[in-house]
């Protein structure tokens, strides 16, 4: 998956915006005002860095060579992905659908009840 291509999809997911509170070249992909995505747009090479469940977060680093940890994050919950093709796009887009899912996870019922429109 090219960087436009991952970028539009994390845009498609429901209730994100794009942010850039680091920079102009750092995306910052938030939904209910948290972090779910951050993409940098001016790395040598192009990548994505995901919350993950701790355990699964180990996991996909010993399963892929494109996977991380993520730097200047807690690194107990942050892969970096790069986008080197090892990876295939449709696993590419679970996993940014489960960092999805880890950060509405961490918000109070009543968040939750309010990003899935009903008690999930």
């Amino acid at each position: 998956m090219n960087i436009e291509a991952l970028f539009d999809y994390c845009r498609s997911v429901r209730g994100a915006e794009a942010t850039t509170p680091f920079d102009d070249v750092t995306i910052v992909m938030k939904v209910m005002g948290k972090m779910f995505a951050l993409i940098p747009l001016d790395a040598d090479r192009h990548s994505i860095s995901l919350k993950c469940d701790p355990e699964k977060a180990v996991a996909l680093r010993e399963k892929y060579t494109c996977v991380e940890e993520a730097f200047h994050m807690n690194k107990t919950y942050w892969n970096t992905i790069y986008l080197d093709g090892n990876m295939p796009d449709s696993e590419l887009k679970e996993w940014i659908s489960h960092s999805v899912s880890e950060v509405i996870g961490k918000l109070s019922k009543k968040q939750q009840q309010e990003y899935y429109g009903t008690a999930k």
